[in-house]
């Protein structure tokens, strides 16, 4: 190079270096790791996380309250295997999310809860900020691991280790604080770059021990009254095919619990749900599948189980610590569901002994005489309806419609539900779960619709659906294919309790003959009244042919409904009865 052309050069301006900042490096870090949805309400220190995903190509699913979107995230995670995503602004939407992320925790639905949180040395010297709060301490107790980031080239092994928690072993939810400072913080681009990590094997298979294998085939071959019980774990392990093969290969009756309804159809001859009194109480040898013996299932003791001591137990979980936790579980095998239920099937061979007949037929006679008793009640076409008769006219609906999924929540409208409504394929059904709580209901659908571009009918009770109700703006404004049905009786149980003073309304009684089908039509979904179990079929059967938002308010009997459903042994009833003064 001669002397002018060097000069020329120098004199020329040095090109600026690439640079990228907190906010790009998060949204890199998802998607590198294939998360391409976020769950969220905007806001500070947030809003612009949201717009700057959206613009990388991110679906960013925008909610009115932080506790349905962590809902949504929730139940993505269990329908994905993949940490669904919830962002939410500092201290009170982070509250607000955070009960789900308990939730999600208790379900073992792995979840990411991501807040902007304030900055550290206020906090630490409590010197009041703006929305101050010590988010990462609250956060801790309630969800399975929990981390903050200060550095911006820290966000890409931050987000791999909550991707990895979440998902690993028993899945769960993790908190993830991002102080408002670090978004803005800026690093050169290819460092950046640099710094990202693509988490390998998040979820890596718990291969079960050979004895306790061979342990578990023992106990169950010499069982008499041999049970399969499937929980919720059975259905997010997606070992479909293997659970299947496991059941019918083994010729042993099951029991799914709710959100496993489906992974074999609840018309399927080895069905015992419809004769689950009777086969809890009677069956010796018990063998659980992803389902834990918490409430749901009476901790494995007392009337519901028969005799003490009248049965073994068999239980695969991930968990080692779920073991003996209400009982002895005499074969305990620790693992994933799929290399367990394939150890299993290794084991038994072709020539496994089918269950004694004496047994299977007991099953059946019971089956058939609780189906007859129940047939009638679901072919009422009364007006008012009760819940017998409407949801009858729901059963029917989703046996034709198999693929559509199926979102439940309330008192009486879910326990019969449960028991009504069959499922045909797997992880159609999401409910309420362990901790049985209402309001799940928007956040659930919403996500069951971006998630899987599947129709949704959402069966919710009058008060579950309080609980969540603005979300119909959310479905109406993203063109959600979901028809939600609210079971009207005008109150939480009944809409008849009174104030023995006559001042207000009793505690359990809403507003009576409201209308919950104009909310949907005040944003442009269809609304739709209805008061007998023909209406009803017409207008869901039209609402999932059109795929177009639709409430349909279903007005039941006031008097329909039992206190607390099928759970009022819970809800404790005082022997001191007072009158007013």
């Amino acid at each position: 190079m001669n002397a002018l052309a060097q000069r020329i050069v120098e004199d020329l301006p040095t090109p600026e270096p690439e640079i990228t900042d907190g906010f790009h490096l998060v949204i890199d870090a998802l998607k590198l790791n294939g998360i391409e949805t976020i769950y969220g309400v905007p806001g500070i220190p947030i809003t612009d996380l949201g717009r700057l995903a959206q613009a990388a190509g991110m679906r960013v699913i925008s909610f009115r309250h932080e506790q349905h979107a962590g809902n949504a995230a929730a139940i993505a995670g269990f329908l994905t295997q993949k940490p669904g995503i919830c962002l939410t602004v500092s201290a009170p939407g982070f509250l607000n999310g955070l009960t789900a992320l308990a939730n999600a925790t208790t379900n073992c639905f792995p979840m990411i809860l991501i807040s902007g949180s304030s900055e550290r040395e206020i906090v630490d010297l409590q010197q009041g900020d703006y929305e101050e709060m010590d988010q990462l301490a609250i956060a801790k107790p309630l969800c399975k691991a929990a981390f903050r980031v200060l550095h911006a080239a820290d966000i890409g092994i931050a987000v791999a280790r909550a991707i990895r928690a979440a998902v690993s072993g028993r899945p769960g939810g993790v908190y993830l604080d991002l102080p408002a400072k670090l978004f803005s913080q800026v690093m050169d681009a290819e460092a950046g770059a640099k710094s990202l990590v693509k988490v390998i094997d998040a979820a890596p298979a718990q291969i079960p021990a050979p004895d306790a294998i061979a342990r578990a085939l023992d106990v169950l071959k010499s069982a008499k009254r041999p049970l399969i019980v499937l929980g919720k774990g059975a259905a997010y392990a997606q070992a479909d095919e293997a659970i299947r093969e496991l059941v019918e290969r083994s010729g042993i009756p099951y029991v799914p619990m709710s959100m496993a309804k489906g992974l074999l159809p609840d018309t399927h001859a080895q069905s015992a749900g419809a004769a689950r009194s009777l086969v809890l109480k009677e069956a010796d040898v018990v063998l659980l599948v992803g389902a834990r013996l918490n409430w749901l299932l009476s901790h494995g003791k007392g009337k519901t189980w028969g005799a003490p001591g009248s049965k073994k137990f068999i239980q695969i979980d991930i968990e080692p610590r779920e073991m003996d936790s209400n009982v002895e579980i005499v074969a305990p095998v620790v693992g994933d569901i799929a290399s367990c239920v394939a150890a299993l099937l290794d084991g038994m061979g072709k020539d496994w002994p089918t269950p004694p007949a004496a047994w299977t037929d007991a099953i059946q006679a019971k089956r058939d005489e609780n189906l007859a008793k129940m047939a009638n009640k679901l072919r009422k076409n009364a007006a008012p309806m009760d819940f017998h008769g409407a949801l009858g006219a729901l059963k029917t609906i989703m046996a034709e419609r198999p693929d559509a999924i199926l979102v439940n929540e309330g008192a009486n409208t879910l326990d019969l539900a449960r028991g009504i409504i069959d499922m045909h394929k797997p992880r159609k059904r999401l409910d309420v779960g362990t901790w049985g709580i209402m309001g799940i209901g928007m956040g659930y659908a919403i996500a069951a619709a971006v998630e899987t571009g599947h129709p949704v009918l959402a069966v919710e009770g009058d008060s579950a659906f309080g609980f969540s109700g603005m979300e119909v703006e959310t479905i109406c404004r993203y063109e959600l294919p979901i028809c939600v049905v609210v079971f009207n009786n005008n109150g939480i149980y009944r809409g008849t309790d009174t104030d023995p003073t006559g001042r207000d309304p009793a505690t359990t009684v809403f507003v009576r003959d409201a209308r919950y089908d104009r909310m949907m039509e005040a944003f442009g979904g269809v609304g739709v009244n209805v008061t007998t179990p023909d209406e009803l079929s017409q207008a869901v059967n039209a609402a999932m042919d059109s795929r177009r938002p639709t409430l349909i308010n279903a007005v039941i009997d006031p008097q329909a409904g039992t206190e607390s459903g099928n759970i009022g042994s819970l809800n404790p009833q005082s022997s001191v009865r007072k009158k007013p003064a």
